[in-house]
């Protein structure tokens, strides 16, 4: 019998994900079901459960696909030697969502919005995007304490609670771009300096 390569793992794993987050986005997270999912893939319901065990599971995977790319990010905003400020960062991170919304599989901030939306209701749901949004909001913490290095941000500021806001803004953002249309990056960068009275360059 050949041997399954990791390169083959990984091309089943991810082709799964892919079907998921097509279902989702077509017919939303809570009506979509693990025999959708195993349709859409074109595999057999043995292959599909024998790399997820439930809906919740392909979540948590959908998660850590999209966050992987945004963990990516962070390092490059944390690696680089100019100033950092917090609104420069959440500039960078809202244009990486806007072209996540490109994706060619579909729109994955979509499928995070009903995640959350799902979580409410779902202990299985709500305990993956604990972990996953923990994770992304102490990204934002070390950007507050990598700006207070750099003298860009109020050294008697409490990171955590500049990382509590930051992220917060991101669900707005994603929301008013899915249902209003009218949000963009740079609008919403520009209405967050004008509120804090950020000076212009």
């Amino acid at each position: 019998m050949p041997k399954v390569t990791e390169e083959h793992r990984v091309a089943r794993r991810e082709q799964i994900i892919n079907a998921a987050r097509s279902c989702v986005i077509q017919q939303g997270f809570h009506k979509t079901t693990m025999a959708d999912v195993i349709r859409e893939s074109g595999l057999s319901a043995g292959a599909v459960y024998g790399y997820f065990k439930s809906k919740e599971e392909i979540v948590a995977a959908i998660a850590d696909s999209a966050l992987s790319s945004v963990d990516q990010l962070f390092e490059g905003i944390l690696a680089q030697e100019a100033p950092l400020t917090p609104a420069a960062a959440l500039d960078a991170v809202l244009n990486h969502l806007t072209g996540l919304a490109c994706h060619p599989d579909g729109d994955i901030t979509r499928v995070g919005l009903q995640a959350w939306a799902e979580a409410m209701h779902n202990e299985g749901i709500m305990a993956v995007a604990h972990q996953k949004y923990s994770l992304l909001r102490n990204h934002f913490v070390a950007v507050a304490r990598r700006a207070q290095a750099d003298g860009t941000l109020d050294p008697d500021a409490d990171p955590e609670h500049i990382g509590q806001v930051l992220f917060g803004l991101i669900p707005g953002f994603i929301l008013q771009r899915l249902i209003l249309g009218d949000v963009t990056p740079e609008t919403y960068i520009a209405g967050l300096k004008a509120l804090l009275g950020t000076p212009k360059p």
